[in-house]
């Protein structure tokens, strides 16, 4: 059965192929129409999504970011007090020196020892003015974040509303247009969805209008138009490179 079925369709002659490809082109072009009255819903609903998710990977970061500068903060005042006790020990060792080499030595060391009390509380100053920026910087994502959730769900909402009114009618077409493909040669098919794939307006086959390419509007040729009438052979335009074929079998009205 299936071998019979493929050779009926390699049986289709070429005005049938036409026809069959316009009207597969209208399904496709009725498809596009209601994706337009989606419109750039669809997009703008990814774009928030994935400025959503940036948002929260960023909120995140500047929360690990403050928990480090806490975690350094605790670790200088622990050097603080390190620094502190080591300067009461040289003190009090100051008093018991046997010379004077001792004693400068102890000073340096006592000297040194209020240095790096002194950086330390430097980089505290710093932990804690970078750990308030952090602190705004995080008000300020979560507020764009609220907005932008906002916002998605008022899209989201738009979208499911507008998908569900067109949902059964493009399935339906759809499934209109899966039957066509399958009685249309595979090379003219792949052809044609290539063409239909570059064309601006999505047309890959059009037919003649005012003895011109419906696509492109450049004039046919008067030998041109009367093998496109003639049906014998898949005609493409030698401008637009779309499928041509003649009004009458297209059921156009000129």
């Amino acid at each position: 059965m299936a071998t019979d079925k493929t050779k009926n369709e390699k049986e289709l002659t070429v005005e049938e192929r036409l026809k069959a490809l316009y009207e597969l082109q209208t399904l496709l072009s009725e498809i596009d129409r209601i994706k337009t009255i989606r419109g750039e819903l669809p997009l703008e609903v990814q774009d928030l999504e994935d400025e959503i998710a940036g948002l929260e990977t960023r909120i995140q970061k500047y929360k690990a970011e403050v928990d480090d500068l806490r975690a350094q903060t605790v670790k200088k005042k622990h050097d603080i007090e390190q620094a502190k006790a080591l300067i009461d020990k040289y003190t009090e060792q100051q008093n018991n020196v046997r010379n004077n080499r001792e004693f400068d030595f102890l000073s340096k060391e006592i000297e040194f020892q209020n240095l790096e009390i002194e950086l330390a509380e430097k980089r505290i100053r710093e932990f804690s003015a970078q750990s308030e920026q952090k602190a705004k910087d995080i008000v300020a994502a979560n507020e764009t974040l609220t907005d932008r959730q906002h916002i998605l769900g008022e899209k989201k909402s738009e979208l499911d509303e507008i998908v569900s009114e067109t949902k059964q009618d493009e399935e339906r077409i759809r499934e209109k247009a899966k039957k066509l493909e399958a009685k249309i040669d595979p090379r003219l098919l792949t052809a044609f969805k290539r063409i239909r794939k570059s064309a601006r307006n999505g047309l890959g086959i059009v037919y003649i209008q005012r003895n011109a390419c419906g696509g492109c509007f450049n004039r046919i040729p008067p030998q041109r138009q009367m093998e496109i009438k003639m049906h014998k052979k898949i005609i493409v335009c030698e401008y637009c490179g779309r499928i041509m074929i003649d009004p009458e079998l297209a059921g156009v009205q000129e």
